[in-house]
């Protein structure tokens, strides 16, 4: 049986940084990934934000690590040439009910040390004059960064550092043993099986996290995954936006809101759909119908025909659809940071659970985390 001091579970965006600072402290890494590529799942289907950290309840771990990683990923992408722009957007209200929500959402800003500045409708149409809004917020510091350039960076470190990613490797088992945790695992494609030991085992599946976690024979209760799918439309047409536009949030996202590419090129969403399993990626091109309303709200003048069906992500939430939004959750043997649960108690053990939006913002905050943790 091989032996190895480290595995991390998922070569997305947050196991690589996780991989990543595990490596530079000096540990044996290998990363396994299920797929045959890096970053397939969430981490190449979503909106490629950085966002500021605006929303989260006071004191929250997204909050936190999100304000953190920020600050953090700007950093690093620029020492290390990764593709980025600090663009800003703008939050708008297109009507007087919406205006009133504003002043919360600067007020929760503020609380996680985040400002905004707030513009009337004709400062905010100075900046974008196609825009349409009762009033706004500015936030400067949300930026755009290519996400896969990112990876590509953070899998280069790791590598650099000694360790290692294995991919078409999907973890079948656990069993903590007096000399460590023995892990099968699977060639998803050929069916070839093989075994490692190891030490520390990182569990950042994403999607997948709830249901890996129950091979580990803990005795604590754990997180059920639900998946709220989001769809995107693409814009035929160059927009006439230099910054993100985003409405007011909704229950379980942040509405229908334009974001733009590294390449200025336009697209809308993600909308909130929540579906049984993840594997439901296909557009449905009907939805379209209420992008259309929804961003006429703040571009009266988008063309007849301008939306095409793009693409879908899945955001690997913890919470039901009638449940009350919850905190990121790291999960060690003797302690949990950010959603209140119970510790596990299995030494060298640590499970990522609802690492959804802004787990790529929060992924290198996140990484420094679960380093601590481990070293407790």
């Amino acid at each position: 049986m091989d032996a190895i001091n480290t595995v991390v579970v998922g070569a997305g965006v947050v196991g690589l940084a996780v991989a990543r600072a595990l490596a530079l402290s000096g540990r044996e890494v290998l990363v396994l990934e299920k797929e045959d590529a890096i970053g397939t799942e969430t981490s190449a289907r979503n909106s490629e934000v950085i966002h500021a950290g605006i929303y989260y309840p006071a004191g929250s771990l997204k909050a936190r690590l999100c304000v953190q990683g920020k600050e953090l990923l700007y950093a690093y992408a620029q020492e290390r040439g990764v593709a980025h722009q600090r663009c800003g957007k703008l939050i708008v209200a297109t009507s007087a009910q919406e205006v009133a929500q504003l002043a919360n959402i600067q007020a929760k800003a503020a609380a996680n040390g985040v400002a905004l500045q707030a513009l009337s409708a004709q400062e905010a149409r100075a900046m974008e004059p196609a825009l349409h809004c009762e009033a706004a917020l500015w936030s400067p510091t949300t930026g755009i960064v290519d996400s896969h350039g990112l990876m590509l960076s953070l899998q280069g470190d790791m590598e650099n550092a000694g360790g290692m990613v294995a991919l078409n490797s999907a973890l079948q088992s656990a069993q903590r043993t007096s000399q460590g945790w023995v892990l099968q695992v699977q060639d998803p494609n050929t069916g070839e099986a093989s075994a490692l030991l190891a030490q520390t085992v990182v569990n950042a599946a994403g999607l997948h996290a709830p249901v890996l976690a129950q091979r580990f024979g803990l005795k604590v209760p754990l997180p059920q995954a639900h998946y709220a799918k989001g769809n995107y439309f693409t814009l035929a047409a160059r927009a006439p936006f230099s910054r993100l536009i985003y409405p007011v949030p909704q229950a379980a996202g942040l509405g229908v809101h334009l974001t733009l590419d590294l390449g200025g090129q336009a697209k809308f969403g993600p909308d909130v759909q929540w579906v049984d399993g993840p594997n439901d990626l296909q557009v449905d091109p009907a939805r379209g119908d209420a992008f259309y309303r929804e961003i006429r709200q703040y571009w009266p003048d988008l063309p007849d025909g301008a939306l095409q069906a793009g693409y879908a992500g899945i955001r690997p939430k913890i919470q039901a659809p009638h449940e009350a939004a919850k905190d990121f959750l790291i999960q060690g043997e003797t302690q949990c940071l950010g959603e209140p649960w119970p510790a596990h108690g299995a030494p060298g053990l640590v499970n990522l659970f609802g690492i959804e939006s802004p787990g790529l913002t929060s992924s290198l905050a996140v990484a420094q985390a679960v380093v601590t943790m481990l070293e407790a």
